[in-house]
């Protein structure tokens, strides 16, 4: 492995996480994340780590259904805590020193997020994984995950999907969908392409951090993507 980026924010759906589930936590899945989070790490790579929570609660949609759009976020953010608490053990458990910092405050489980501290694991060679989202309801992961990844000057954002990279329609439901190699933050925005929200995209954008989109599923995914091979779309100016 030939990294050709020092410091990645991955970012993790939470239904890549089910594996062949249909609810809840595949520990095969994550356990192959932690090998390749692992590997990456130990090839001097810098990683930090947002994980949506889809596969255990999906806010917006149970708000359309009449649920407090606040209180479906919330429950959400909470979610995405246990993930990162459940990819933070993978982690250990592999040999990765890593740590959960959350934009809410549960200090008897996680610690709580600040600038200085996240900055500081990351200097002493910790994965630093970002959980509950901005804290705030009515952002999504994908705003978090481009947040934090402008806060700890990432060098790119790396998306994990389900499909292995952008397309001009849904290749699961449209087989002529076409694929792109490149394409710009302007173009995504302007062809409101699914990919990441558009807040997500117009702040990467702002800090001109470029956007990764590959498939979770491949083989060795994460590695090949961190050294630039395998595929993928690169959203960038």
């Amino acid at each position: 492995m030939k990294p050709i980026y020092k410091r990645i924010l991955l970012k993790l759906s939470g239904e890549g996480l089910m594996g062949d589930k249909k609810f809840g936590m595949s520990a095969e899945v994550i356990k192959d994340l932690a090998r390749q989070i692992k590997a990456v790490h130990d090839a001097g790579v810098e990683v930090c780590i947002v994980v949506g929570a889809g596969n255990l609660f999906r806010g917006v949609r149970d708000a359309a259904e009449g649920m407090n759009r606040t209180v479906a976020d919330q429950v959400g953010m909470l979610g995405t805590v246990m993930n990162a608490l459940y990819i933070q053990n993978a982690l250990e458990m592999a040999g990765a020193p890593a740590r959960v910092l959350s934009g809410l405050s549960i200090p008897q489980v996680c610690e709580t997020y600040m600038y200085r501290r996240a900055l500081r694991h990351i200097e002493k060679g910790r994965v630093v994984i970002f959980a509950a989202g901005t804290g705030n309801p009515y952002f999504t992961t994908d705003t978090g995950a481009a947040l934090r990844a402008s806060e700890m000057q990432c060098d790119v954002l790396l998306k994990a999907t389900q499909v292995d990279g952008v397309y001009d329609s849904d290749p699961r439901k449209n087989k002529k969908a076409k694929k792109y190699k490149e394409i710009s933050y302007e173009e995504v925005i302007r062809q409101q392409l699914g990919v990441m929200d558009m807040t997500a995209v117009s702040l990467a954008q702002e800090n001109n951090i470029p956007i990764v989109v590959f498939s979770q599923h491949a083989q060795d995914a994460l590695c090949k993507v961190v050294s630039g091979k395998g595929e993928f779309t690169i959203i960038k100016k």
